[in-house]
């Protein structure tokens, strides 16, 4: 069985930190992901997706995530039945997410995302690498005479 989820979207609110009473963190957000298609004169649709992270993840999402911040998600779609106001019985499918990561560029209203450092500039050699360095004895010779060994 298989069951992975990667998302990429943006936090349609505030992400909140509760605690079970066992005292374990957890957090529940929901994300909108855009449609990777558009119908001719239509707008572009998006689908809204409930996330819930658990630990120190849930602690990590509450302290570095906001409302519109762009984030990646990776986990499993899990389900649970439960009852509502009215006594109607209903179905949860929530993406229980395992990592999180920052995507995209800080944005300019301070709200907490995240830019890497651009890498350091290497310094380029003026002589091209040799791969040719060393010998033929450097390489066993294969009996493939017998059968294959896996």
């Amino acid at each position: 069985m298989l069951n992975v989820v990667a998302l990429m979207g943006r936090l349609v609110a505030d992400p909140e930190l509760r605690h079970t009473t066992s005292g374990i963190a957890t957090c529940s957000f929901r994300i909108a992901v855009d449609r990777s298609f558009v119908r001719a004169g239509e707008e572009r649709k998006a689908d809204f997706i409930d996330i819930v992270v658990w630990r120190q993840t849930a602690e990590f999402v509450c302290k570095y995530f906001r409302k519109g911040n762009l984030i990646a998600v990776d986990g499993s779609i899990q389900t649970r039945n439960y009852e509502d106001k009215q006594g109607n019985k209903r179905t949860a499918f929530e993406v229980v997410a395992n990592n999180v990561h920052f995507t995209g560029e800080r944005s300019g209203g301070g709200q907490g995302g995240y830019s890497a450092p651009a890498p350091a500039a290497r310094p380029v050699s003026a002589e091209p690498v040799s791969y040719a360095v060393g010998s033929a004895d450097d390489f066993a010779v294969i009996d493939d005479n017998d059968d294959i060994p896996f």
